[in-house]
């Protein structure tokens, strides 16, 4: 399937500045023991690498992506670390590879979500675990509210729809999870909260995350009729507004999940 917000420069420099954003809050309690092995995939333009690496030295870490234009920008990123094109729906590594695997940002982009899981269980050593986060674009709401900045956002999720993804599926990952057969699931809320007080997240989360994924796909929106161009365009200004009105507040929920292989 199509990855929804496409493969440009722009896509990359957001991913970037989302990871660097959200990186206390994504990667607090994400470690690993030293001598580990652990597979990222996806590992996108390596935005989350960075921190993976930075935050588990003593952990050996293989990187793999469905596109290889992603993975040569990652490894410019990330010198030294083995980068390769994989496709989480025929993985390149054989069975009981890897003591964990992290998987952020994937799931809501498969129309086989389960089928992912099901193979990245596969490579995993028994009683190995599994990172995976998600976010649930139902989850959002802010102030002010417009019914343009509505209609807007409102796209995003109908467009990963048509493109057989699942923005919602955050608040399904422990079904996801334990269908897949992985068990001990556990989910871990993490709620982003911004107003005026936190100048940084109105500008790392509610400019540099949300309004850059609706720009990045405003082209598909218009193309695809999904709503007028210009209301489209006063929707996303009404949102980055909020970054600098008095009053503004803006709220969304990702869910980090952990599970484990059976032993």
């Amino acid at each position: 399937m199509d990855y929804v917000h496409g493969y440009s420069d722009y896509e990359a420099g957001r991913l970037r500045n989302s990871a660097r954003a959200l990186r206390d809050l994504l990667h607090a309690d994400v470690r690993y023991a030293e001598g580990a092995c652990v597979l990222e995939a996806p590992c996108g333009v390596g935005a989350q690498t960075e921190f993976l690496v930075a935050n588990n030295p003593g952990t050996r870490f293989v990187c793999a992506d469905i596109s290889a234009a992603s993975v040569r920008v990652a490894m410019g990123q990330n010198p030294g670390l083995p980068f390769l094109a994989g496709d989480l729906y025929a993985l390149p590594f054989p069975g009981a590879t890897f003591d964990h695997v992290f998987a952020c940002f994937v799931l809501e982009h498969l129309d086989r979500p389960g089928r992912a899981l099901e193979n990245l269980l596969g490579v995993l050593k028994p009683g190995g675990t599994i990172t995976s986060i998600e976010g649930d674009h139902g989850s959002c709401f802010f102030y002010p509210e417009t019914p343009e900045a509505l209609a807007a956002w409102a796209c995003l999720p109908k467009l990963q729809a048509l493109l057989g993804g699942d923005s919602l599926i955050g608040r399904r990952m422990y079904s996801v999870l334990a269908r897949a057969g992985f068990e001990d699931v556990r989910i871990d809320p993490i709620r982003i909260y911004c107003d005026p007080s936190l100048p940084h997240m109105m500008n790392g989360f509610v400019e540099d995350t949300i309004v850059g994924m609706l720009r990045g796909i405003e082209p598909e929106v218009i193309a695809r009729g999904l709503l007028d161009a210009a209301v489209f365009r006063k929707g996303v200004e009404d949102i980055l507004a909020i970054k600098t009105h008095p009053d503004g507040a803006f709220c969304y929920t990702f869910f980090r999940a952990v599970g484990r292989k059976p032993a």
